[in-house]
């Protein structure tokens, strides 16, 4: 028996053993994962029990899913149950990670209510999970968060949404057919800097928009990387899957993952920097003016092939918008007829100072809070109702990236019709909304 067990007994009392009773109930029930009433699927799509947890799984266990399941273990009213990937050592340390967390806040001894896949498919057959937040390389979004709709789980993805165009659309589509709660990543949209943005922007109080800079990384590339060794430990057929079977690259695809890898820079597997930080930057752009719903029609890259900044976008008002360095990182300048205003995650500015601060003080102290993005998805989950970025949102602010990298591949003028989703009279660019995937088993 332990000390403080001994210390609840006085000499002349028996020991209490329906509190050592209930005491053992709960810590085998939490080692267990047992931490609901039902399933949420017993009880029918869209309803929570009161004391229901939300259970969710994980597609992709590397850098950013890491940093995912921190959030979401957090969650009181979240439990991550499952988590798959194509690395063994990344679902040892997924399924060490949360167990660990897990039973630590819970006061448990041990938990092991943590299951792992090597096949993202057989994670998404378990019915007892209810969402599933997609973490994996570009390449993968589209088919995985598709398939995860088809089987009746609510969908966090990642950002940018998709590397391709089309794939984008069938998302939507599937996330309308399967009455699908998605949000994309985009989290910005959760910090209240980027809405007192939208809101002086959306209000009018810079006058008229005429131009937008973004600042963002560059175009996407092909893959060059000089081959290496495949280590053990890893499906790298699995992990390229419906992208060509590249080489390997421990850069692309690291068995312990210290900062992000390099996948993104590839048009194979990722939209250069310009997609991954513009699914941030262009996205507060399309936020701020209104555009959630469409994007730019007419894209012009710079006159040099080489150039991976310069390129010109017009929406169907007249507002441009260019992806330029204007000397800030990676961030937003918004420049209208009666101002001027800078956006980044770290600072919001506007020229005059008044327009932000009319009282004055210092907007460096202000404007702070980064909201919950990820209990945003778990209220509307049980709610049923909208995300703060929702698909249709995420797929034309990664359209605008993916238009751009085609603009930049191409060298030449495009007219972008944002209806029907097609360029005018460019039949290589339409050709480049989609790709032809790789049979990878």
């Amino acid at each position: 028996m332990k000390k403080e067990e001994k210390n609840r007994m006085g000499k002349d009392l028996k020991p209490d053993h329906s509190i050592s009773r209930r005491s053992f109930i709960r810590n085998t029930s939490l080692a267990a994962g047992l931490v609901t009433i039902l399933p949420r699927h017993v009880l029918g799509r869209g309803y929570t029990a009161p004391n229901d947890k939300i259970n969710l799984g994980y597609i992709g266990l590397g850098k950013q899913g890491g940093i995912l399941s921190n959030r979401f273990v957090a969650q009181t009213g979240a439990q991550v149950v499952a988590g798959s990937d194509v690395w063994n050592t990344k679902r040892d340390a997924f399924k060490k990670l949360v167990e660990g967390y897990y039973a630590k806040s819970r006061g448990v001894s041990s938990y092991k209510g943590v299951k792992t896949y090597l096949h993202y498919k057989e994670l998404l057959e378990d019915k007892g999970i209810d969402g599933v937040v997609v973490a994996t390389p570009d390449h993968w979004h589209a088919i995985q968060s598709i398939d995860a709709m088809e089987a009746g789980k609510d969908v966090y993805c990642e950002k940018p949404l998709t590397n391709t165009i089309v794939e984008g659309r069938m998302m939507v589509d599937a996330a309308t057919k399967n009455k699908t709660v998605f949000q994309v990543g985009s989290m910005q949209r959760s910090w209240e800097r980027f809405k007192k943005a939208q809101e002086l922007v959306s209000s009018g109080q810079l006058g008229e928009i005429t131009k937008v800079l973004v600042n963002v990384g560059d175009p996407a590339r092909p893959y060059d990387l000089p081959a290496e060794p495949t280590p053990e430990g890893i499906d790298w057929n699995l992990w390229c899957g419906p992208a060509p079977l590249l080489t390997y690259h421990h850069t692309v695809a690291p068995a312990i993952v210290k900062k992000y890898p390099r996948w993104r820079d590839f048009k194979e597997t990722g939209g250069g920097i310009l997609s991954d930080w513009g699914a941030h930057m262009f996205d507060i752009a399309q936020w701020c003016l209104g555009m959630d719903r469409t994007g730019p029609v007419r894209y012009i890259p710079p006159k040099d092939p080489k150039a991976v900044r310069g390129l010109r976008m017009f929406y169907e008002n007249g507002i441009e918008m260019v992806h330029e360095d204007f000397g800030r990182g990676w961030a937003v300048r918004f420049i209208g007829t009666e101002g001027t205003m800078d956006v980044s995650r770290g600072f919001l500015e506007t020229t005059p100072a008044n327009i932000l601060m009319p009282q004055g003080g210092d907007p460096s102290q202000l404007f702070k809070d980064q909201g919950n993005h990820y209990e945003n998805w778990l209220t509307a989950i049980r709610d049923r109702g909208e995300t703060i970025c929702d698909v249709e949102t995420g797929h034309r602010s990664a359209t605008v990236c993916n238009v751009a990298n085609i603009a930049y591949e191409l060298g030449r003028p495009l007219e972008w019709d944002p209806v029907k989703e097609k360029f005018k009279g460019d039949g290589e660019a339409n050709k480049m909304r989609k790709r032809k995937n790789r049979k990878y088993s």
